[in-house]
């Protein structure tokens, strides 16, 4: 396994991952998600590709992409209440279903931690969608504790 920056060359393979995650929140929440969507278009996935402050990772196996982690630098400057430390969102991983069990995750995972490292950040944060709780035992698994909770009422 091999993981490095995304390229554009990553793109169609980006497109399959993005739908395989958009089925698993579009079955946990309908309500929310449109069926057979991805998250971001081909332009918007070049633009993200080209702001560091986006930073994507792929990871490769036998010279295919087979996961990726999304992430965005985060600081709060000039808060009234907030530390201003800086923070690495992760905004989507995902690790193609065919390979789910061979540790794609995880060694992704890792690699944002020490990216973020690396960067000066403080903390790594994401969010998890109610329902996704195979996501949700992952991130415990890796050391991920709660940071605050988001919660909602239907009208």
């Amino acid at each position: 396994m091999f993981i490095r920056k995304v390229e554009e060359k990553d793109i169609r393979r980006i497109d399959d991952l993005l739908l395989q995650v958009l089925r698993i929140h579009y079955n946990a929440r309908p309500d929310i998600f449109r069926p057979e969507t991805r998250k971001y278009t081909d332009e918007e996935l070049k633009e993200i590709i080209a702001d560091p402050e986006r930073p994507i990772f792929v990871a490769e196996v036998d010279g295919r992409v087979e996961g990726y982690a999304f992430c965005i630098f985060q600081q709060h400057t000039d808060s009234n209440n907030l530390n201003d430390i800086r923070t690495l969102y992760i905004d989507d991983l995902c690790v193609d279903e065919n390979c789910r069990g061979m540790h794609i995750g995880e060694a992704l995972y890792r690699y944002v931690l020490d990216f973020a490292r690396e960067s000066g950040c403080y903390n790594v944060t994401l969010n998890v969608w109610r329902g996704n709780e195979s996501a949700r035992g992952f991130y415990e698994a890796m050391g991920m504790s709660y940071q605050k909770y988001v919660m909602e009422q239907i009208l």
